[in-house]
């Protein structure tokens, strides 16, 4: 980055009558300031950043920054117009913070920082990095912004522990809020976050899912970023509304019953010279060395981890959202970028630790530190690791050495199931083990599986695009895949637009193809989501030990040459039983022997062949005895019938 140069104006700068700042307030104590520099203060959006105050009677802004490294800072916006001198802050003392109080000025107010470095003649306007609000994208200032809301999810909030427990059943619902549902009359454009709530909240709950995971509503300056670029860790992007419209869209959701899951990136931030780099003339919130602070894939500045302040920033602002919007988790970005000092970088492009290797420690103890203020306060929620590699213990407890997630998304559950359901059905014969050898990890981790965003862009085509053969087979092979995801271990989720089979793989800037709701087709792999997730919920053998070992039984794994699977899933109670059979060819298998530990009546709950679905309706006649024949090392055997590219669920009546 250049660093001697002055940086344009946006605005034209002109002198305009105003109040002085006044300096004979704060909101930093020394304590304050003592957590903030040894890295364990947790909630610094209380102090850094605009707030409105009253002050001996006058109502106004106090801001503060840290700008360590500045020689002068100043704030500028409308009410000054855009004038860089004349609203000076002053240091507070030696902590780096720059502070004043400004008479007059109140919510929706448009401003930056000028802050002039002490090195190299650098000048810079730069966004707040602790704003609550800011401009609607092009547009970069930040905006003075209250957090006042009327909550109404009491209820919600004192039971939720229930709901995002990990014995609970967790289905969730990814959705990118620019392109779920768009408004063609008024060319395309957005919802709100209010005109998402209801419409969200219905359909979500509707298909029975238990959460919704939101992609990135920080601010960030470019839109096909996805959110993943941010600028504005403490504001909601301004493209939907208010803070205040965004808390509306998450009450209506706990209002529903359903939680919400952000997702959250403290592995990087963009480039943009009003964001986080460069703060002050120097490498404040990023490493100075690009081997440690500049990410290759992304073009984008690494935060520099073992930096005290840094530390307070990240952890306040994951407690922010927990704190001020009432969310249910959060779910971390490219954690296995944090956890690797030679993630995506040739030999001599990274610098090892102080012991030689590639783990980056400073990432690690930040990210076991965080799981453990997060949980101390707010027990009642999920942090969830999406980390791809085989780092372990993730999701085990900081004590034993672990990270301290409670989930992890299973990248390869993923990798693996769409690899192998998207061959030929002639072919998978030879693949099987791509289905069978998630179970010697499966338990290792507290995993989530995912069918994710990333796997529906870029030219990768939409899950139902990826699905080999005619357009039925296509459509049963995706039912096959979402039955398979449900019967097998672990929470699920889903990214929007898969739940009635999108053609075309996801494109930020359009809407979901709604109208396809119209096909029967679509329409049948949508009632099937629904009749899943309500079997998921309803079925405590599917859901209560999803991460424990004792949850899951193979009955049959190696038929490979007919490309069955059948598995067994357990509840805590002897009787809670579901055994699941699936059939990855087109050729329906007749009187199928299957092993089951006692004998009566096994009731076919779903085939995701039947013909309500879009199936051929081949099927078990609501349900087969068990008979005393001893198969599959089992007292007692069932006579089925797997119907061609599907997956059929049975629960015992007599266990």
């Amino acid at each position: 980055m250049e660093t001697h140069l002055e940086t344009m104006p946006e605005r034209t700068s002109s002198p305009q009558p105003t109040n002085p700042v006044r300096y004979d307030f704060s909101l930093l104590t020394d304590h304050d300031l003592y957590l903030f520099n040894e890295g364990t203060h947790y909630r610094l959006y209380d102090k850094l950043g605009a707030h409105v105050v009253t002050h001996e009677g006058v109502k106004g802004t106090y801001f503060a920054v840290w700008a360590p490294n500045a020689e002068a800072v100043s704030v500028m916006g409308d009410f000054n117009g855009w004038n860089r001198d004349s609203q000076q802050l002053r240091p507070l003392g030696s902590s780096g913070i720059w502070q004043g109080f400004l008479p007059g000025l109140g919510e929706g107010e448009v401003y930056k920082y000028y802050i002039a470095s002490r090195y190299l003649g650098y000048r810079v306007e730069k966004a707040d990095p602790f704003a609550f609000g800011s401009e609607v994208p092009p547009k970069t200032a930040s905006m003075v912004r209250s957090l006042d809301h009327a909550w109404t999810d009491r209820a919600w909030m004192e039971q939720r522990q229930t709901k995002n427990s990990l014995a609970a059943p967790i289905s969730v619902y990814e959705v990118h809020l620019g392109s779920w549902m768009r408004v063609p009359e008024e060319g395309g454009r957005s919802l709100s976050y209010r005109e998402n709530a209801l419409k969200l909240a219905g359909h979500v709950k509707k298909l029975g899912f238990t959460h919704v995971e939101l992609m990135p509503v920080m601010e960030h300056p470019f839109y096909g970023s996805w959110g993943y670029q941010i600028t504005g860790y403490f504001a909601p992007t301004s493209r939907y509304g208010t803070p205040q419209d965004l808390m509306y869209l998450i009450d209506v959701l706990h209002h529903y019953g359903i939680g919400v899951i952000l997702d959250w990136v403290p592995a990087h931030f963009p480039t943009d010279q009003h964001g986080l780099g460069f703060f002050d003339g120097t490498h404040l919130y990023e490493h100075a060395d690009p081997r440690k602070g500049f990410h290759p894939d992304w073009d984008s500045f690494i935060f520099n981890y073992g930096r005290n302040e840094v530390r307070s920033f990240l952890t306040s602002n994951a407690m922010f959202w927990l704190d001020k919007y009432h969310v249910d988790g959060l779910r971390v970005d490219a954690v296995a970028s944090m956890l690797y000092l030679d993630y995506s970088r040739q030999e001599g492009e990274w610098i090892p630790n102080e012991y030689g290797g590639r783990e980056n420690l400073p990432a690690i103890s930040l990210l076991q530190k965080l799981n453990q203020v997060v949980y101390e306060a707010h027990p009642d929620v999920q942090m969830i690791a999406e980390e791809s590699t085989a780092w372990p213990m993730v999701s085990r407890p900081t004590y034993l050495g672990g990270l301290g997630f409670g989930l992890k998304w299973d990248m390869g559950w993923m990798h693996d199931t769409l690899t192998y359901i998207t061959k030929d059905p002639l072919y998978r014969r030879y693949h099987h083990d791509q289905l069978t050898f998630r179970m010697l990890y499966a338990f290792t981790e507290n995993f989530v599986l995912p069918l994710s965003h990333d796997e529906v862009v870029h030219g990768k085509g939409s899950l139902l695009s990826k699905m080999p053969g005619n357009d039925w087979q296509k459509f049963a092979n995706l039912r096959l895949l979402y039955g398979y995801m449900f019967g097998q271990p672990g929470k699920k989720l889903l990214f929007m637009g898969g739940e009635f089979a999108q053609w075309n793989e996801w494109h930020h800037e359009s809407s979901l193809d709604w109208h396809l709701l119209r096909q029967p087709p679509h329409a049948g792999v949508q009632r099937l989501v629904e009749d899943l997730n309500k079997l998921y919920v309803g079925e405590p053998a599917l859901h209560e030990l999803d991460l424990n070992a004792a949850g899951f039984g193979w009955i049959i794994a190696n038929d490979s040459d007919q490309s069955v699977l059948i598995f067994m899933r357990r509840g805590k109670t002897t009787g809670a039983v579901v055994l699941v059979a699936c059939n990855f060819t087109p050729t329906p298998r007749e009187d199928y022997r299957v092993g089951v530990p006692w004998g009566g009546f096994w009731r076919e709950v779903l085939n995701s062949d039947a013909a309500e679905y879009g199936g051929s309706g081949i099927g078990n006649d609501g349900g087969r005895h068990a008979g005393p024949d001893p198969s599959h090392g089992r007292p007692y055997s069932l006579s089925l019938t797997l119907p061609p590219l599907a997956v059929v669920f049975l629960r015992s009546e007599s266990g």
